[in-house]
């Protein structure tokens, strides 16, 4: 009878120890964290004063003239620049199944403005430099660096519409170059708050609000919380900085992730921690995104085109946001979005020109690597943007078409709306075949979010995934989560065990009973 029984209660103390090490135990605050609040919260102060250097006194009468005047005291500070990705708008990466090549804005395609080919003089309005207006330009010439557009804190220097990244032509250039420092939000955001065309078009969580955002938006850059600039984060040396755009991005070095400052485990309970192992920071503390403007969600380009009375013309929603243009086609928009989730190690695939698609099924323009399995993995948010674009029908090519135009009959699609004419010198521009016969397919991008963080009280709930009814997590399904799956052999052990373990615990208290009756008898 023993011996039964001393197996039992083997069993259920086993059961009893794995429960109590799931209980959460509190550790003591981390002190590095509170250094890093004072010290993201002292300002910046400038070791020079360059309103009181000569070479920039005299009067410019172009913009490289001030890169001139840079040069001549931050000597050899261009040559890091002609290296960056922010100037070549490439990076040499290994991609799997592809080899070591470049990749990045020259050579791959996405599903907004779809890329940069035949467009030049109009989306190098975000280029850190100087006259990029067709495939000619020379990226050897450091006098076409834009200094300015980075560095400028006075918030006068704006970049003009369709001019190469030349500035408006009324700026003070003597003004701006005798006021420079260290880059703000400002400066960051004048470009990437407005990828795609307009204001959170692109990401998703990073837009124009984040200019000077509440804690509610975002606790880093919260004017009323840390006020932390992007370059807190994105620290660069030698003008190299850290972090990378997902969407062009394929290698899993030079990232910023939150561990970097908060470390591997920095939560007080035990619980929590473990959940790092697979979970990304981002994950739980970014439940939604497009918090105060709306982020652009799907785009139909099949349906641009249209006109009225011979014009072109736009349809906006009561929010102001374009639903039809035109130029661009149909729009769909939202505000505070659920991210969707995918396993993510920090590499990716990527659609470059050229590449053959199998339309199907929905064609991917960026391939976010990972799965469970991979130690590398961790479960991150993302933001799915789906489009219809056009696509070569015999070829089986994504196509680029050539967008912008300066007039009528270049064939910019802007200007002529004609896809044929477009797609034509479009794929002339970047080296690629086009047979003449276009038609729509269907395609998605995966955007990772790490910006519009919200603090612990309103992050995600344990419940929110560990539940079978509308789990955020329910599309990852290639492991078992506790509350969201059911196993039946799990679940029937997990049943049984506890069945014997109150079963062990009843014996032992009969067996105790029984044998201090049968003392009590013999005395």
């Amino acid at each position: 009878m023993k011996k039964p029984v001393n197996i039992l209660l083997f069993v259920g103390g086993l059961l009893i120890l794995l429960i109590l090490s799931r209980l959460p135990y509190v550790t003591e605050p981390d002190e590095d964290l509170k250094e890093l609040r004072v010290e993201y919260t002292t300002e910046h102060v400038p070791s020079v004063d360059h309103r009181k250097f000569a070479v920039l006194k005299k009067d410019f009468s172009a913009p490289q003239e001030v890169t001139e005047a840079c040069i001549s005291c931050h000597t050899e500070r261009h040559t890091e620049v002609l290296k960056s990705a922010h100037w070549n708008w490439e990076r040499e990466s290994y991609i799997p199944g592809r080899g070591i090549l470049k990749a990045g804005k020259k050579n791959l395609l996405n599903n907004f403005c779809i890329g940069i080919g035949g467009s030049e003089v109009s989306c190098t309005r975000c280029h850190v430099g100087y006259g990029w207006e067709d495939k000619n330009f020379n990226f050897d010439n450091a006098k076409n660096i834009d200094c300015l557009v980075c560095h400028d804190n006075t918030g006068d220097y704006v970049k003009a519409i369709a001019t190469a990244g030349y500035p408006v032509p009324d700026v003070d250039l003597n003004a701006v170059a005798q006021n420079v420092s260290l880059p703000k939000r400002a400066n960051c955001g004048s470009c990437h708050f407005y990828g795609g065309g307009g204001n959170n078009v692109k990401h998703g969580d990073l837009e124009k609000t984040l200019f000077s955002p509440t804690k509610d938006v975002d606790v880093h850059m919260a004017i009323d919380g840390p006020n932390m600039d992007c370059v807190v984060c994105h620290e660069a040396e030698n003008h190299k900085l850290q972090g990378k755009m997902y969407s062009v991005s394929s290698m899993n070095h030079d990232r910023v992730t939150c561990e970097q400052c908060h470390g591997e485990f920095p939560h007080t309970k035990s619980i929590l921690n473990e959940h790092t192992v697979k979970v990304a920071c981002q994950t739980c503390h970014i439940p939604i995104y497009a918090k105060v403007n709306a982020t652009k969600m799907s785009w139909d380009w099949s349906t641009a085109g249209k006109l009225r009375d011979g014009e072109p013309y736009t349809v906006e929603d009561e929010d102001g946001n374009h639903i039809y243009r035109s130029i661009k086609g149909s729009f769909t928009w939202a505000k505070n979005v659920k991210p969707e989730y995918s396993w993510f190690n920090g590499t990716a695939d990527h659609y470059f020109i050229g590449d053959k698609v199998d339309t199907s099924e929905v064609i991917k323009m960026n391939t976010l690597n990972g799965e469970y399995r991979d130690r590398n993995s961790k479960i991150i948010p993302v933001k799915v943007h789906r489009a219809k674009q056009i696509y070569d029908c015999c070829f089986q090519l994504i196509i680029q078409p050539k967008l912008y135009a300066s007039q009528e009959g270049e064939g910019g699609f802007w200007r002529d709306f004609d896809w044929h004419e477009a797609a034509q010198k479009g794929m002339e521009s970047a080296g690629a075949p086009y047979s003449g016969n276009f038609c729509f397919v269907n395609t998605e991008m995966s955007w990772p979010l790490n910006h519009m963080v919200s603090s612990k009280e309103k992050s995600v709930s344990c419940k929110e995934c560990h539940t079978r009814d509308d789990s955020r997590l329910a599309d990852l399904d290639d492991f078992y989560m506790p509350g969201r799956d059911y196993n039946s052999a799990i679940d029937f052990t997990g049943v049984a065990l506890i069945i014997l373990t109150l079963i062990g615990v009843i014996l032992h208290g009969l067996i105790r009973l029984v044998s201090n009756l049968n003392k009590r008898t013999k005395n």
